[in-house]
């Protein structure tokens, strides 16, 4: 079987499907691997590492025929209509790829009769964990969230006791307690800082205390819902939630909001109204913000400042740290694999819960409401 990875052409991503070190892993399942050239430099894969790993280099000139004579296409965002439309007929294709967003992928891959399988969808169980891309790919932004919040800053993280006086830590709030969350949490606490966090779910109490983390519980019914995600609230509970947290907010010198329902516009936690009381030099770091943003006024990519509070609109976050997030998603992609190759073919069993969730088309048909 042969698998092939392009480099990818969504601009601002930095990631490759795989990693040199993922390639004896996959040449074990008997997967033959070739890389576009430059698929991996920028996550400081070279064209020689893939070469000496066993995989086999080709120009872009060769994509063309690589395309579509592939068994299997993994990239980390979905392939491009035109190349979709390129597969052969049975081929699978592994990547990010959101029924609500990516519909003429979809139906390009779908055009093609080929397999499209979304690590948007992988379903949230035990066996599934080692293939769940999204908890991976979280760990890096919650990281990078706390890591801009410090830099941008313009005071400590840390407390300081000097012979000129006590300087006090920083006051960290996180909204959501998700893996991003927990991740941002932890990294702020390491850095010094005193932090706290509220998340709808009730479960993450504890989970934010073992972070180290104050957890804030407010008068409000918990919003579980299958999965581990939270669901949707109502617009009273949403305007009471605003009016309980704003207190919070105010007290606090860096904001970080990582809430996200999956398929749906990212919840809004913050209006500008409840930063109006934050001191000028506070840091708001929106990670949602390329789903609508959990925050009024973030743009994704970019940095407003409002009243002296910079509000920083989250974009392509796991691609400022290719390396890492490169690694996380291709261990992703090859767990994926291990499980749909058998005896050297691949089998995709629409009755395991695994490819009942992910396949968004399966051998031409598309399976899941697009958009």
């Amino acid at each position: 079987m042969k698998l092939f990875v392009p480099t990818e052409t969504r601009e601002g991503e930095r990631r490759v499907a795989l990693v040199p070190d993922t390639v004896a892993k996959l040449a074990a399942l008997g997967l033959e691997v070739t890389v576009q050239s430059g698929a991996g430099d920028e996550s400081f894969a070279s064209d020689a590492a893939y070469t000496e790993a066993g995989a086999t280099v080709i120009a872009p000139a060769g994509v063309a025929d690589a395309l579509a004579t592939a068994d299997v296409v993994a990239s980390v965002r979905p392939l491009d209509p035109d190349r979709g439309r390129t597969l052969k007929a049975g081929a699978v294709t592994l990547s990010f790829l959101a029924p609500t967003n990516d519909g003429d992928a979809i139906r390009a891959i779908a055009q093609a009769g080929a397999t499209a399988l979304s690590f948007d969808l992988v379903p949230r169980i035990s066996r599934a964990q080692s293939m769940d891309a999204l908890t991976s790919q979280a760990l890096v932004t919650g990281y990078r969230s706390a890591l801009v919040g410090a830099d941008r800053l313009p005071q400590f993280f840390p407390l300081f006791m000097t012979a000129a006086g006590r300087i006090p830590p920083a006051k960290v709030l996180v909204l959501g307690a998700g893996v991003a969350g927990l991740q941002a949490i932890a990294t702020a606490k390491r850095l010094g800082a005193v932090v706290s966090a509220y998340d709808v779910r009730a479960a993450s109490a504890d989970e934010v205390k073992s972070m180290g983390a104050s957890f804030i519980h407010l008068d409000l019914e918990a919003l579980e819902a299958g999965g581990g995600y939270a669901r949707e609230m109502s617009e009273d509970r949403a305007a009471r939630q605003r009016e309980l947290l704003t207190p919070y907010i105010t007290e606090s010198d860096v904001l970080i909001t990582t809430a996200a329902v999956p398929g749906r516009q990212a919840p809004r936690l913050v209006t500008a109204e409840m930063m109006s009381g934050m001191k000028p030099g506070s840091v708001v770091v929106d990670l949602a913000a390329e789903t609508g943003g959990n925050v009024e006024g973030s743009v994704p990519g970019e940095e407003v400042i409002v009243d002296g509070v910079r509000i920083c609109g989250a974009k392509d976050v796991a691609s400022q740290m290719p390396v890492h997030a490169s690694k996380l998603y291709a261990m992703n992609v090859v767990a994926l694999l291990g499980l749909a190759v058998k005896e050297g073919e691949l089998v995709l069993d629409p009755e395991d819960e695994v490819f009942d969730g992910c396949a968004v088309v399966l051998n031409g048909e598309v399976r899941k409401e697009v958009a």
